[in-house]
């Protein structure tokens, strides 16, 4: 809808910004000139304590010295109500006494009707609130406080009771003067297959309103007093006001109590977001009635950068978990996540808050998993991975998931947490494991990344292999000093292919100790033989290697990790290397070659001046880390590789 010339700038004229930005925050008495429209208050956006954000009520502006929000009161709705331009613009048009402009008389019309209907619902809704009071509703009274709830909750969220009767509310709004063909339109009765009078679709149900974003009634849900209901919840249908698949319940509150700062918390049902709102957990919203949609998690995300997926803590509630899984993976983007928070065996958010109080349904939303570790949990839990054969059908499973994923970035990081919880569920460490599949990260959290432990500048001079043996001395010197962390590096110490025969049988002998580690200096003696030993730790190399010097196992942890990465960055450029030349054999391109050669050296020269302390490394396009210079020089190298191949 295109707004007349003028519209925009009579409705600021008529508004005080300071009284539309007054609704939502406490102005600072001291710092204020209400005269001069000087206003200042703690911002609305980023929560603080200090008064940094001011309104500048003549010219109508805002801005945070804080966060930086700004503009006028038209973003200010938008912002903290989380509504669209126009109806923000609808908002602000009636609070200023202004009639929105006409629209074409088909749209108009389509309007009204909805406005009608709108009002047909509010009857229904007074209705049912009013049933819910006399003795017909005596027995949903007695369940609604045995289920905890207030006279003051109840009038908070309008719950009501249609009686058992087929034409109760068909002939109270009839009294009112509501035609029936508008009970039908609304989804309040429905036609009789019998020839009879249209009948209530509620009866003997406690009945909770349903609301749109902008606060109007637009459907209901109503429980089922008799246990032998064959449906325990009853939606309205879908009508011209409700598509249950792109709506929430108790979606206007949740959102303006997210803008605040609260966690947005998906819920199953209505009695759990109920409850956790009146608990104090007020961005609780639910989908009504079926497995969350894309118009569902689209509008979660517009409320809430990551939403928090509460489920039953049984097995229907882990199916619904991975249901959103499949939904989400495809439309996941940078800054818009899920996070999932299984409750108790056999508990609901209600049963839990009732059970235990606030308290423990906030350590179960403190302990929630971003969506990469159920993804994990699901894929691996209950399944037993002991043959190639398994492993290679749980990688192409997870390959798949992850392909989904339509954002490059994103996709990545994925891949590199799935890579990790596959090396700790292939590479355990000896220690109880806390569940089939799960491995032994518990945190989710970014495993640290190895800071420098020595100044080798012998290593720095060396050539190609004799870094490489030099590096896995220090890697097999280092777990030697400190035994204890052999059992971490196991895989990476089996797959290390030393480059000298006495560090092979040292390096198996720190493997067949594992478990038994008191063992281990004796069997490496026994290996290689005692002064062979004595020999190879005296080299000059490991002398300046501090964990070596001091017994320190978290340093010698951290040195088998840094020494371990740079192994594997000096094979990952090797294998780039061999990949650049394999391309150019095809070319027989002798320049490229010799650029080829001389991006290696430079390569080596660069080793050679960097302190190895400072590298900065990055992912290499086979997934090896290599340093910036290095990154550098072959992704010109491979530019020109495309060039030659196909002119472009």
């Amino acid at each position: 809808m295109s707004l007349p010339p003028g519209f925009l700038d009579e409705l600021r004229n008529r508004l005080s910004l300071g009284q539309v930005v007054g609704r939502k925050v406490m102005w600072d008495s001291r710092k204020s000139n209400q005269g001069k429209g000087d206003l200042w208050a703690p911002c609305p956006f980023h929560h603080e304590k200090t008064a940094s954000f001011h309104v500048d009520d003549r010219k109508g502006y805002y801005y945070c010295f804080g966060c930086h929000a700004k503009g006028d009161a038209i973003s200010f709705v938008r912002e903290t109500e989380n509504v669209g331009f126009m109806e923000a613009i609808e908002i602000l048009a009636g609070e200023a006494g202004m009639p929105m402009p006409e629209r074409d008389p088909q749209a108009r019309e389509k309007a009204d009707r909805r406005t009608q209907l709108s009002d047909v619902m509010e009857q229904a809704v007074q209705f049912f609130r009013l049933q819910l009071k006399t003795t017909a509703g005596a027995e949903a009274r007695a369940y609604l406080a045995k289920r905890g709830l207030s006279e003051a909750a109840l009038e908070r969220w309008e719950i009501g009771f249609a009686p058992p009767g087929w034409e109760g509310l068909r002939e109270a709004l009839e009294a009112k003067g509501v035609p029936v063909d508008m009970q039908l339109a609304a989804g309040l009765v429905k036609k009789s297959d019998k020839g009879r009078a249209p009948y209530d679709v509620f009866r003997n149900r406690i009945m909770f309103p349903i609301r749109d974003g902008r606060g109007k009634a637009i459907a209901f849900g109503g429980r089922a007093m008799d246990p032998s209901d064959n449906a325990k919840y009853l939606n309205s249908p879908e009508t011209e006001l409700f598509d249950k698949s792109r709506n929430l319940f108790n979606l206007k509150p949740a959102r303006e109590a997210a803008g605040k700062g609260q966690p947005l918390i998906v819920a199953e049902g209505y009695m759990d977001v109920i409850a956790l709102s009146e608990a104090g957990f007020g961005a609780a919203v639910a989908p009504l009635g079926t497995a969350v949609t894309e118009p569902q998690l689209q509008m979660m995300w517009r409320v809430s950068p990551e939403p928090v997926i509460a489920l039953d803590g049984d097995t229907a509630g882990l199916r619904a978990a991975y249901r959103v899984i499949d939904l989400a993976l495809p439309l996941l983007e940078a800054g818009k996540g899920l996070r999932f928070a299984l409750m108790p065996e056999g508990k609901d958010p209600d049963d839990l808050l009732r059970a235990e109080g606030a308290g423990a349904v906030q350590s179960v939303l403190d302990a929630a998993m971003p969506m990469v570790g159920l993804l994990w949990k699901q894929e691996t839990e209950g399944r037993v991975f002991d043959s190639p054969e398994r492993k290679a059908a749980l990688d192409k499973d997870l390959r798949a998931r992850i392909g989904k994923i339509q954002d490059p970035s994103l996709r990545h990081h994925y891949g590199e947490e799935i890579k990790q919880l596959r090396w700790d569920l292939f590479r355990p460490k000896r220690e109880p494991r806390s569940g089939p599949g799960m491995g032994r990260r518990r945190d989710w959290k970014a495993q640290p990344v190895p800071t420098a432990g020595t100044k080798a500048s012998a290593l720095a001079s060396a050539g190609e292999a004799t870094q490489v043996q030099m590096r896995e001395t220090v890697i097999l010197a280092a777990v030697l000093s400190a035994p204890e962390v052999a059992a971490e590096f196991e895989g990476q110490l089996e797959a290390m292919v030393c480059s000298d025969r006495q560090l092979g049988l040292l390096r198996d002998a720190i493997l067949s100790s594992i478990g038994a580690e008191t063992e281990m200096r004796a069997q490496a003696e026994t290996a290689v033989g005692g002064p062979a030993l004595e020999t190879l730790l005296s080299a000059r190399h490991l002398q300046v290697v501090p964990c070596l010097r001091q017994a320190d196992a978290e340093l010698a942890r951290m040195t088998v990790a840094e020494e371990l990465a740079k192994l594997q960055a000096q094979s990952g450029w090797q294998d780039e290397i061999r990949e650049a030349e394999e391309d150019l054999q095809e070319l027989a391109d002798e320049a490229v070659t010799w650029r080829l050669a001389q991006a290696a050296q430079a390569r080596n020269q660069a080793g050679r001046m960097k302190d190895e302390d400072d590298t900065d490394f990055e992912i290499g396009p086979n997934g090896a880390l290599m340093d910036r210079d290095e990154r550098s020089a072959l992704d010109s190298l491979l530019s020109q590789i495309r060039f030659n191949k196909t002119g472009k």
